[in-house]
């Protein structure tokens, strides 16, 4: 869960948009001001928000709709075979008019708006944020292409709003294709100089489109996973090391084997998770003294190099001491 400051939210409406996958519209729960209308805090292409399910989970999911519709969040949530107990209960229990706690919106997959030329890629359900930043290049009137590969089409969600906004869109789907993934080589390669490059879908496609990339040339990558990366390394199991906390001036002792975060918890500090798998962002803590151990699937290289944050849920120490800003 989180200790920052939540937000109260309603369902509006709950839509069928493919098979298995529903859109949830969410606007604030709020009657304290009858002469305003309400407003949630902006957002921009790519962030998401975590819902705090009735059922305890906490589960992050991207915003589909335009940034500039600060009355309202709209999302795409799959019923996920593999659900952890988030998207299942989501699309069980549900209801118009049903109100929950959600964070404010986090971006860790920031679109560059002044790019050169632009590819977004989107698998599946995928497609949440990538079409949010679809709409967003084409309202500035920016190079951008859209590749949109699903299994089948009546798995692909938001066709008939992507069909509307037009521009240059391809989709793929599978089952027309004798069942075979699309080679993402033929739409990467030859791109102008200056191509940023964005995907979101499921691991087996992002690690084909970071190759991709790389024989390509395309420098200016970006990827959104939904779990970790598969070689992500396992959550730091070394020797002990000890934790400063400047906030609250405590200290505390992370025992080899034992994660950042379970010790904080464990020491009643109320620090900031969700996901627990180093995707989510929601740990992202300021480091102010330390060499953190990165395990996480969220920061860039050049961010990891800095040392100046860390995702507290799988990462640790490379030293014997860190000083953090909790």
């Amino acid at each position: 869960m989180s200790s920052k400051q939540t937000l109260s939210a309603m369902v509006r409406t709950l839509r069928y948009e493919a098979e298995g996958i529903m859109s949830i519209e969410l606007v604030p729960n709020d009657d304290t001001n009858a002469s305003a209308q309400p407003a949630f805090p902006p957002f921009t292409p790519g962030a998401h928000i975590d819902l705090h399910l009735p059922s305890g989970l906490v589960r992050s999911y991207s915003l589909v709709n335009a940034p500039h519709e600060p009355n309202r969040y709209v999302l795409g949530i799959l019923a996920d075979p593999k659900s952890r107990g988030g998207s299942r209960f989501i699309h069980d229990n549900f209801r118009v008019g049903m109100t929950l706690e959600i964070s404010p919106p986090r971006n860790h997959f920031e679109l560059v708006e002044d790019a050169a030329h632009t590819v977004l890629v989107a698998g599946g359900i995928g497609v949440t944020p990538i079409l949010c930043m679809y709409r967003r290049l084409l309202e500035l009137g920016r190079s951008v292409q859209l590749v949109y590969c699903a299994r089948s089409v009546k798995g692909a969600a938001f066709l008939e709003e992507i069909e509307a906004l037009g521009g240059d869109v391809v989709c793929y789907f599978d089952e027309q294709n004798g069942g075979k993934p699309t080679s993402l080589a033929q739409y990467l390669d030859d791109q102008p100089a200056g191509t940023h490059a964005y995907c979101c879908g499921p691991g087996v496609m992002l690690d084909a489109f970071e190759s991709a990339c790389a024989n390509a040339g395309i420098a200016d990558v970006h990827v959104e996973r939904f779990a970790p990366a598969p070689d992500a390394p396992a959550p730091a199991t070394t020797s002990g090391y000890v934790v400063k906390l400047a906030k609250s001036n405590k200290e505390v002792t992370v025992s080899a084997g034992a994660t950042l975060l379970d010790t904080l918890l464990a020491a009643g500090i109320n620090a900031d998770h969700s996901c627990m798998e180093g995707v989510c962002g929601a740990c992202e803590t300021r480091v102010l003294e330390g060499c953190p151990d990165h395990r996480d699937s969220v920061l860039s290289a050049k961010e990891r190099e800095s040392g100046k944050v860390m995702m507290i849920c799988v990462s640790g120490c490379k030293g014997d001491r860190l000083v953090l800003d909790l």
